[in-house]
């Protein structure tokens, strides 16, 4: 439908201006101080409210196929627009695991059909995520934003040169979930203050940053355009700042729940528990610092639902996973926007921007770009009740937390997929 949105603070690279915004077919017509009325044209005032291109998440599980009693296509995607997302990249870690061509497009069925959003997949990086064969990467990588193991590390160190060298020969992006399992020893939170405290199994944080140093050195030599998922520590920050400094194509991501929480936060709850877990207060610090200083590049949920009975087990036998869609922006605009550690424009940047540059997806706040917009009313204060989730999901840390900005208007091409007033 075609439209005009008025009087709205509408973001642009340089900062943000009033202005309106032409939606024509779809697509961006125009974007201007004022544009004139258009005959047969409705128009939508916007004022108190910030249009933003639709905040892009490069990491989220939803699910499908194989674990609906966790999240649906649907679910999954009526959450990210209730975010404001308008495009995500799902993980692999699904059943069938999309290691192929044939296993891909039964995915790919259930995104055409149920998707309210855009829905990029990636594909597994090797069969059935178990680390010993490659997927079939040429054939899926017409379809993929890239490849991925997630939820588990790719441990064998030639596997993972072989992988990166067909990705690169093929123009993708790795994408990693770096965990060295022999390090793990049964941990399932922190190996921090906390578990020792209250006689819990604690995960090392050698187990992440380890597995990433032996990654950039792969990438390094083989080209490859490599891409790190949700690091938690301060080593992790250091060994990607260097690599960056040596030249090598990585970039990395972080979450809300990593840059605002710590293992001194953690409760005796599963909605506290997920992978790789919440760390210190240095390592909390370091990836702030590494924000700043444009070390970590965009920010990802890694949105993972779980059934209730799955996540109300405690911190020792719950799942690990939590989401995020539905709070994210306005978690890190609570906590960094509003009180001045980050700029607006810079969230933008890291919500929207660099993972759509990164990944090639998602769309610009520009002329003829696709109508794949977010509004924003920043002044609104709300709590974050789970129960009033879209997502099936209803983990996370953030339950009970006031927070400030909320979305209240989603469009993908154009039309609307969240209208708070509908």
């Amino acid at each position: 439908m075609d439209r005009i949105l008025r009087n709205a603070m509408v973001y642009r690279p340089s900062g943000f201006e009033k202005g309106d915004i032409f939606i024509r077919s779809g697509r961006i017509g125009r974007v201007a101080p004022q544009i004139p009325p258009v005959e047969g044209v409705s128009e939508v005032d916007m004022s108190g409210c910030c249009v933003v291109p639709g905040l892009v998440d490069v990491h989220v599980h939803f699910r499908e196929p194989g674990f609906s009693c966790k999240e649906t296509m649907r679910t999954g995607s009526l959450a990210a627009a209730h975010g404001g997302y308008t495009a995500v990249c799902a993980m692999p870690n699904l059943n069938p695991v999309p290691d192929s061509v044939e296993h891909l497009e039964r995915q790919l069925e259930i995104i055409r059909r149920d998707a309210v959003i855009r829905v990029v997949p990636y594909g597994a990086i090797t069969a059935e995520e178990k680390g010993r064969v490659l997927s079939d990467m040429a054939g899926m990588a017409p379809h993929v934003a890239g490849f991925s193991d997630d939820g588990r590390g790719v441990q064998d160190e030639d596997m993972m040169r072989k992988a990166m060298s067909e990705a690169a020969r093929l123009g993708k992006i790795v994408a990693a979930h770096c965990e060295v399992n022999e390090l793990l020893r049964g941990g399932y939170i922190h190996d921090g203050e906390y578990a020792r405290a209250h006689g819990h199994r604690g995960i090392c944080s050698e187990s992440e940053w380890g597995q990433i140093a032996r990654d950039v050195k792969l990438a390094k030599e083989t080209g490859a355009r490599y891409h790190v998922c949700h690091i938690s520590t301060k080593e992790s920050v250091d060994i990607i700042r260097r690599a960056k400094a040596e030249g090598v194509d990585v970039t990395c991501e972080t979450g809300p729940h990593y840059l605002t929480l710590c293992d001194k936060d953690l409760q005796e709850d599963g909605r506290f528990k997920m992978n790789p877990p919440l760390r210190g207060e240095e390592d909390r610090d370091a990836l702030v610092a590494g924000i700043l200083d444009g070390t970590v590049d965009m920010i990802a949920t890694d949105h993972a639902p779980h059934e209730a009975e799955a996540k109300n087990k405690g911190l020792e036998r719950s799942a690990m996973g939590v989401v995020g869609l539905e709070t994210a922006f306005a978690v890190m605009y609570t906590f960094f926007v509003k009180t001045g550690v980050l700029t607006l424009e810079k969230l933008v940047e890291l919500m929207s921007v660099r993972p759509a540059t990164r990944f090639g997806v998602g769309a610009f706040l520009e002329q003829g770009q696709p109508a794949d917009l977010a509004v924003f009313d920043l002044s609104r204060e709300w709590v974050v009740k789970p129960e009033e989730f879209f997502s099936k999901g209803r983990a996370t840390p953030f339950a009970g937390r006031t927070l400030f900005g909320r979305c209240v208007m989603t469009l993908v091409g154009g039309e609307e997929v969240w209208n708070e007033k509908a």
